[in-house]
């Protein structure tokens, strides 16, 4: 069937019957829910989400587990995050995603190195306690300036029944009451990684918190960076902005933490959240038990940071609110300059996304500065609530697909034929393959910041290197060759 582009949002409701014919009539009546187009008028995006994915449809999700050790517990430095199971797991998700870190490897910081129980047959026969026991007492000797342990549980863990709360107990009292901490976030739980991101949280919660008094002379200004992990160093650059304008970061979760700043978490007096999906549930906690205030930001591109900065600063006195007017005006010169060298190279340019995070809403705006369009996105592990999200930020006839298959997102791309994919490592040979530039969005392709005006420069740059790289001009696609 031919699809006119005319029409967006006719064309997108077509190519997604399209798709869906390819299906048995069940599954495409459940994937047909979540597949949608954006609407104006309507207060979400109109797809169903965080469910369990269809059997037998490629999906590109991850786990539980994935959830807890690759994004809340993995970044903070200085504790060994021990991947509890057989090895794979924890090969798969050693030094994957790109935390920056201050520190020296092996001595202060372990982020990049991979422990392991190492399951074998036998351990699943008769139990892993012992060993995870022998592997804490080898951590202790190998590693001794290391301030605390998490044990990441892989699903032979579940399955099995070993008591980890009960050895983390145990270890904790023969080592000083050092702070170990067991987390059940075995693969099989929930239907992608953002369960494990709930568990891990619960586990900062009831593990973490209230178990020292840390001793803390608070400020006016005190604030918590939440759920920023620092890939290619965004943290960084946001704490950069956040102290320009006045403000004291006294702890950022989890790129570059250390147990310290977690632990003092509750000593702040505004929590501001990067990624909703993954922490949402400990800024919940400390509103509800400490009364500490919480609220997204956005820090991609120069229209959301500046919008950011203000709303962040009307939450304290005209000292901060003045600051954040000179910081705005500070990087003005910079942003015109970024704009008059990359907008007239890129403006027009339509882009597709598929990610993991907030990612699928907080770029959307750091292409609109740069003049691209969004004609479809989509995210991996999104609840209803990110859907509502996005809607502020999509035009409307932008195609919305949620946990979309390998056949779907290769139909969509083939179709609309965008100027540029922003996905995951996953994806980016096949679409490379299509002909089509692509930007890896989960660790930014081996560049970065991208958050904050210096960020947004880089990002310039980096999206300008793919779309216009002369390459694609020598490239001949598949079904073009002769």
């Amino acid at each position: 069937m031919s699809l006119d582009y005319t029409n967006k949002k006719e064309f997108h409701e077509k190519l997604i019957e399209e798709v869906l014919a390819e299906y048995p009539q069940k599954s495409a009546k459940r994937r047909s829910k979540h597949l949608g187009v954006s609407d104006a008028s309507a207060s979400d995006c109109g797809v169903k989400s965080n469910v369990k994915s269809v059997p037998g449809v490629m999906t590109i999700r991850g786990c539980a587990y994935a959830g807890s050790k690759g994004v809340v517990w993995g970044p903070i430095k200085d504790m060994v995050h021990i991947s509890h199971g057989p090895v794979g797991c924890g090969q798969y998700s050693w030094s994957q995603r790109r935390n920056y870190y201050i520190g020296k490897t092996g001595v202060d910081s372990f982020v990049t190195m991979q422990f392991t129980s190492d399951f074998q047959e036998k351990d699943i026969v008769f139990g892993g306690d012992k060993k995870l026991e022998k592997l804490i007492d080898e951590i202790q000797d190998l590693f001794p300036l290391n301030n605390g342990i998490s044990i990441q549980s892989e699903c032979p863990i579940g399955l099995i029944g070993d008591d980890i709360e009960a050895v983390a107990r145990k270890k904790s009292k023969e080592y000083d009451d050092k702070i170990i901490v067991p987390v059940r976030c075995e693969g099989f739980r929930g239907v992608s990684q953002s369960l494990g991101h709930h568990i891990a949280n619960d586990a900062v919660r009831d593990w973490l918190f209230d178990k020292t008094d840390p001793v803390w002379e608070t400020g006016p200004y005190d604030v918590n960076i939440i759920g920023d992990y620092n890939i290619g160093g965004d943290a960084w650059a946001s704490r950069i902005l956040l102290e320009e304008i006045g403000l004291n970061v006294i702890s950022q979760w989890s790129g570059d933490a250390t147990i310290s700043e977690m632990e003092r978490g509750p000593k702040a007096k505004l929590n501001l959240i990067h990624c909703y999906r993954s922490m949402n549930y400990i800024c919940r906690h400390m509103e509800e038990k400490y009364n500490i205030p919480w609220m997204e930001y956005n820090f991609f591109g120069p229209s959301q940071i500046e919008q950011s900065l203000r709303a962040i600063a009307a939450q304290f006195d005209e000292t901060i609110q003045q600051k954040a007017e000179a910081v705005i005006a500070k990087y003005r010169p910079l942003v015109d300059a970024v704009l008059a060298k990359f907008k007239p190279r890129l403006e027009g340019k339509t882009v597709m996304l598929y990610v993991g995070g907030l990612r699928p809403r907080h770029v959307v705006t750091a292409y609109d500065d740069l003049g691209m369009e969004i004609v479809g996105t989509g995210y991996e592990f999104a609840h209803n609530d990110d859907y509502q999200r996005t809607s502020h930020y999509v035009k409307d006839g932008t195609l919305i697909y949620d946990d979309v298959s390998g056949y779907e997102l290769e139909k969509f791309i083939e179709k609309i034929r965008p100027d540029l994919v922003g996905s995951g490592i996953k994806e980016k040979y096949p679409v490379q393959k299509m002909g089509i530039p692509f930007r890896q969005m989960h660790s930014w392709d081996y560049s970065g910041p991208y958050h904050g005006y210096d960020g947004f420069a880089i990002f310039a740059r980096d999206m300008d290197l793919a779309v216009n790289n002369p390459v694609w001009s020598l490239y001949q696609a598949p079904w073009k060759a002769a």
